[in-house]
């Protein structure tokens, strides 16, 4: 594939996305949305934000991340939902990771 190419793809995907957004910002007004509609956009925003952050975190180019990362996710996950501090669940998941990194797992 040509750098034209993959520029030209670039520009239109970001003109599309900040149309997305200005249609959003400025049609809010004119089409306002039920109850029950504004809480469907509100979940599928986090289910959405979710699932970019667990493609992210469990999977590396084509295949599965290592079993160090997906361990640290999972104890960084758990310390989040027992609201310790941010600062002691990322050191809890990196250090996860990283011992087990460490142990060659």
């Amino acid at each position: 594939m040509s750098t034209a190419a993959v520029t030209a793809g670039i520009v239109v995907l970001a003109v599309g996305s900040f149309a997305l957004r200005a249609g959003g910002v400025l049609l809010r007004d004119r089409m306002p949305l039920g109850d029950d509609a504004e809480r469907l956009v509100e979940r599928g925003t986090v289910v959405l934000l979710v699932a970019v952050a667990l493609v992210s975190a469990l999977t590396d180019g084509t295949g599965a991340a290592p079993v160090s990362r997906a361990a640290g996710v999972a104890v960084g996950a758990a310390a989040a939902l027992l609201k310790a501090p941010l600062v002691v669940v990322v050191i809890a998941a990196a250090g996860t990771a990283a011992g087990l990194r460490a142990l060659g797992v």
